[in-house]
């Protein structure tokens, strides 16, 4: 059987289906899936990087307020470096807001439901906008995707604000991403990963949105208000393939609970060329244009990509066939997390997150080089008080001196199992990386 993720079986999200209306996309992309060697699992040989820092634990239970960590952007403060912050999300907690030494000082609740019965808000993932022209003047946000109110929440970002740096300026009036009606945000089929990108030619910047259970990606343009507030505007949409037609000419899709398409979260945007990758969790690494136009490409896939599998609904598992061997080399369904570590000479990585095995794997950002694997490298305890990281969902990467602790930029992950003291009680946090380690252990 396949493995089963933190709270919920595998199974849950994941079953093969029938439906390929989106198999014309997938045909077409047919030579991207040529058979790869059989599956080589490698974790254990991966260099170890350990974290310096680590957020207080957040726990997912009603003693602390539905908390659970997701996902972590990097802000830079340009005039004192030392004084830079971490964003993070924390789902039903709303937003955490961190020091560089990976102290909380602010929390900003989720929004409530707005009648009995309705979802309240869950915050995913949270990406930065840097210099958006507001009525006050130029100002860097924090946007994140509501996925409880399938909607995009906008703060603002003062770092010398008393009561805490974040102010939400979200336009009250802000529509739902994908659903129609208040029934359709209930069933949380709503905004999910999250990338931002602002257009050099243009000045405009956006935001590249997910949905749950879905493979669509829309492009919202965000619209600044004359009172202050930011809402946004829907340019278009794209839907991925949620089926595959493989070499031997049989179609394969991912297994998930009936009614559920293969979803993509982990996403970022290259803001020197405008190019998307997007993390589509049971399938792989797509590279696209972040105006949503064009072809998509499936840079790297999954081991599992290719296996059948059958949903069991009486133990809410899949069971998997034998491996044909089409899948890739260096990612453990689900692919999570990505973030850019770029450089001024232009070269970089890209850096996923190989949930499945609780490693991390790194491609050359330059699409030239075919996005060529550079290597990979696992977050491993510092300490018996300083775990690593485990089955991480989020990360985010600054390849920019933040102060003296971090003069070589900064790696935050998320940790799916963090081993706070109270073992007791389920716990997630964030792990603050040094970048010049990450880079060291790719590069050997």
């Amino acid at each position: 059987m396949l493995p089963t993720r933190r709270g919920f079986s595998v199974a849950t999200r994941r079953i093969s289906r029938t439906a390929l209306a989106p198999l014309a996309l997938a045909t077409a992309l047919t030579a991207l899936a040529a058979p790869a060697a059989p599956p080589v699992h490698a974790a254990t040989a991966l260099p170890a990087v350990t974290p310096r820092a680590a957020t207080p634990a957040l726990y997912d239970d009603a003693a602390g307020g539905g908390a659970d960590a997701d996902d972590p952007a990097i802000w830079r403060d340009a005039a004192d470096p030392d004084r830079s912050l971490v964003i993070a999300t924390a789902k039903k907690g709303g937003l955490r807001v961190y020091d560089l030494d990976a102290r909380e000082i602010q929390s900003v609740p989720a929004p409530a439901a707005p009648r009995p019965g309705d979802a309240p808000g869950r915050f995913n993932n949270v990406d930065l906008v840097h210099g958006m022209r507001l009525s006050g003047g130029r100002a860097d946000l924090a946007v994140t995707t509501d996925r409880g109110r399938d909607r995009l929440r906008v703060y603002r970002i003062d770092r010398d604000r008393p009561g805490g740096p974040l102010t939400d300026v979200t336009d009250p009036a802000a529509p739902a991403v994908f659903s129609a009606s208040e029934d359709e945000v209930n069933e949380q089929r709503t905004a999910y990963g999250l990338a931002t990108w602002t257009d050099r030619a243009t000045g405009r910047s956006y935001a590249l949105v997910s949905r749950r259970e879905r493979t669509r990606l829309a492009l919202l343009e965000l619209v600044a208000h004359a009172d202050g507030t930011v809402g946004y505007r829907t340019v278009r949409t794209l839907d991925l393939p949620s089926a595959f037609r493989l070499p031997d000419g049989t179609s394969w899709s991912p297994c998930a609970e009936p009614g559920e398409l293969p979803q993509v979260e982990g996403m970022v945007v290259d803001p020197a060329d405008g190019t998307l990758y997007a993390g589509q969790e049971d399938v792989g690494i797509w590279r696209l244009r972040a105006d949503l136009t064009g072809t998509p490409k499936l840079i790297d896939r999954v081991r599992e990509y290719g296996v059948p599998a059958t949903y069991d609904e009486a133990t809410e598992e899949c069971v998997a066939g034998a491996d044909p061997g089409y899948g890739g080399k260096h990612l453990t369904a689900d692919v999570e997390g990505l973030t850019l570590v770029t450089e001024d000479d232009g070269d970089g990585l890209l850096l996923a997150s190989s949930q499945g095995d609780d490693t991390f794997a790194a491609y050359d950002r330059e699409v030239s080089d075919a996005n060529e694997y550079e290597g990979g490298f696992r977050v491993a305890a510092a300490s018996a008080s300083l775990d690593g990281s485990e089955e991480c969902d989020g990360a985010a990467a600054l390849a920019e001196p933040l102060g003296r602790r971090w003069p070589d930029g900064l790696l935050v992950v998320q940790d799916g199992h963090d081993s706070p003291e109270d073992t007791g009680r389920t716990a997630t946090g964030f792990k603050f990386v040094d970048l010049g380690d990450v880079t060291d252990a790719v590069d050997d």
